[in-house]
């Protein structure tokens, strides 16, 4: 009897019985641990309206960006929280507004950074975006964001206000990595006519390699890198340079993958979760020929935020990769044995947890979701 079969029988029951099988089967699979049980402590540094992504500078301060758009620079040594002008316009809602912020590997060289959000198109229709720009600080710790250009956008735009994706990671290759979730639509995971449901693969100027795996067919299909993907919202790569891409099932089935270049993931043909209204999605097993994820979650996790650890503050975690869950409420910490992975432990956080990120010192950072989202430094307990 597959976990999957226990999620279609528990969308069948009562919404308490639903409810109490999510709750079973989620500790069959990893007990999560308590707060009295934490190896770390959790300090809390400011709060944040809606944060969804944060990145640290070369200084060791950190860029945190809020859903409704606005950016904020935050120095971690006082503690205080300024804003940063000229971002773009954003369009705000359902899961849409200001996504990630990252800054480019020359940083302290180029002042390059990159963000990613929702944009209105024509009609009722939005896309996510990513621009990038040069940030210069004052000493406050205010600024402003100059030469600000969008290097690359969700096409087509849709309809709905879900499934954006946009997480952004530069690779050992110093290329630009984004997420391109599917928008709600299904089917485009599969259409390289546009780049929805995709990974993408560019340069730091938004132009595209010469050696994505699609480059040959031109347009939109050379950015691609991988496709068949549904809500990607997490994305690291290992000390090996693999990459990692995690995202959100429908009812059941949230995904953590091993990216290989050219591959199918399969949405929405196959899945190990079902739609919302019960029916069915063939399992990854029954199509061999797309890659299949090496963990799952069902019950779902939610995750969002994504880092794999090479700190020293925690170092049987060196190599873990550590995802925020949202509905889980969770920090969920995953093995890695090579091209295989699984669940090692869950943190229950009590909170909806929206970002990770790891410090210059090998702290772990986390932001919680919401109106006033704490974010939280883990050290190890003394």
């Amino acid at each position: 009897m597959t976990r999957k079969f226990l999620l279609t029988l528990a969308i069948s029951l009562t919404p308490a019985l639903f409810t109490t099988a999510c709750v079973a089967a989620d500790k069959a699979a990893a007990p999560a641990v308590e707060k009295a049980q934490w190896p770390f402590a959790a300090t809390e540094f400011a709060r944040f309206n809606e944060p969804w992504a944060m990145s640290f500078l070369p200084d060791g301060s950190l860029l945190v960006t809020e859903k409704k758009g606005a950016l904020k620079h935050f120095n971690v040594q006082t503690r205080k929280t300024a804003t940063i002008t000229g971002v773009p316009d954003v369009a705000y809602g359902g899961q849409g507004g200001f996504g990630d912020v990252l800054p480019h590997p020359d940083f302290a060289k180029n002042q390059w950074i990159y963000l990613s959000y929702a944009e209105e198109g024509d009609g009722d229709t939005r896309g996510a975006a990513v621009a990038r720009a040069r940030l210069a600080l004052a000493a406050d710790g205010s600024g402003t964001l100059e030469d600000l250009k969008v290097i690359w956008r969700q096409t087509p735009k849709v309809s709905g206000k879900g499934h954006y994706g946009h997480r952004l990671a530069f690779g050992p290759d110093g290329k630009l990595w984004i997420t391109s979730s599917e928008r709600q639509k299904f089917d485009p995971a599969q259409d390289m006519g546009g780049n929805l449901g995709k990974l993408v693969r560019l340069n730091d100027d938004g132009s595209v390699p010469a050696d994505n795996p699609f480059a040959s067919q031109g347009g939109v299909a050379a950015q691609v890198w991988s496709l068949g993907h549904r809500n990607a919202l997490g994305i690291a790569f290992d000390a090996r340079g693999k990459l990692w891409v995690h995202e959100m099932g429908p009812a059941g089935g949230d995904e953590l993958n091993l990216i290989e270049r050219g591959a199918n993931y399969g949405y929405p043909i196959v899945s190990n979760g079902n739609h919302y209204d019960g029916r069915d999605i063939p399992d990854h097993s029954t199509r061999p020929e797309f890659a299949a994820p090496k963990v799952t979650w069902t019950p779902v996790i939610s995750p969002a935020g994504f880092i794999i650890y090479n700190g020293k503050q925690f170092p049987k975690w060196d190599g873990s990769g550590f995802i925020g869950g949202l509905s889980s409420k969770a920090l969920v910490r995953v093995a890695f044995d090579g091209d295989n992975a699984r669940e090692a432990e869950r943190f229950d956080m009590g909170e909806r947890i929206r970002e990770i990120e790891q410090g210059p010192d090998g702290a772990i950072w986390l932001l919680e979701d919401g109106s006033n989202g704490k974010l939280l430094k883990l050290t190890p307990k003394a």
